[in-house]
């Protein structure tokens, strides 16, 4: 039998996403689902409304600020007793069955977390795994994201190819990512000087230094319907990935990182 799962969608300013996501979930009725949890990061567009009324078993934690995502995450992890805890995207849609066989995978693999294949709304897929972060590793993520943006025939086989195969991998996008919460807990839950971004590869990399294994799987699908829960962020959000980036790279590669900011200087970007 598998274990249930605790569900968590960080929202901020998405009411209408976050309102999709969790009709999604409830139209399919996932087996191993034994609670949502939505975790408010002081939205004003009455999302935190929308769900009440809507969804009154839905555990609402209203944050009075916006604390970011690895914060507001924490916030549930902390309290959640489930075994095993999905990290949503409020931008995402989930298929009939995707929980259950995302949840499936990771207990028949032993895996320590798992992530599935990802897909935008008009079916097109995502590179939502990678290589631990190095300038060589996110050159060669930016090769696959271009692939699998274009229209040509080979580049579309290429990319159906590398996500056809269940493999374990240095990260899993926290878009969808499924974790063991006494894992989680180990390694003190997300880093919270990532305010947005980077966070997920970062939980990843604690895990497995830990020895746990990070699976991705195509045996799950999931909708990511890309970017739609940052683009409230506007030109705060670019600022905020490079802080996270610098700060990742400080983290776990320090050497490389004067370099990066001497490259975002030259772009114009300054990190303050």
């Amino acid at each position: 039998m598998t274990p249930h799962v605790d569900v968590v969608v960080v929202n901020f300013n998405t009411r209408e996403d976050l309102v999709a996501c969790l009709a999604s979930i409830e139209a399919n009725r996932p087996a191993c689902v034994r609670t949502i949890t939505v975790v408010d990061n002081a939205s004003t567009d009455g999302s935190v409304e929308a769900v009440r009324a809507r969804w009154p078993v839905v555990r609402v934690l209203a944050l009075p600020t916006n604390v970011g995502f690895g914060a507001a995450t924490n916030a549930a992890l902390r309290t959640a007793d489930a075994p095993l805890v999905l990290l949503l995207n409020s931008d995402t849609l989930v298929p009939a069955g995707a929980i259950d066989a995302l949840a499936e995978r990771l207990i028949a693999t032993g895996a320590t977390a798992a992530g599935p294949r990802l897909i935008d709304g008009r079916g097109r897929p995502e590179i939502s795994f990678g290589s631990m972060l190095s300038p060589v590793a996110e050159l060669r993520q930016r090769s696959w994201q271009a692939l699998a943006a274009c229209d040509w025939g080979w580049a579309r086989a290429a990319v159906r190819r590398r996500l056809a195969r269940e493999r374990d991998v240095d990260w899993i996008s926290g878009a969808c990512l499924l974790v063991r919460r006494d894992a989680a807990a180990a390694v003190g839950f997300f880093d919270e000087r990532y305010f947005l971004y980077e966070e997920d590869v970062d939980l990843c990399a604690a895990l497995r230094a830990r020895g746990g294994r990070v699976l991705f799987t195509p045996q799950a699908e999931v909708v990511h319907r890309r970017g739609r829960s940052v683009a409230v962020a506007g030109p705060a959000g670019a600022a905020e990935y490079d802080r996270s980036h610098l700060a990742f790279y400080e983290k776990h590669a320090p050497r490389w990182a004067p370099w990066l900011r001497v490259w975002l200087r030259v772009r114009g970007r300054r990190i303050r």
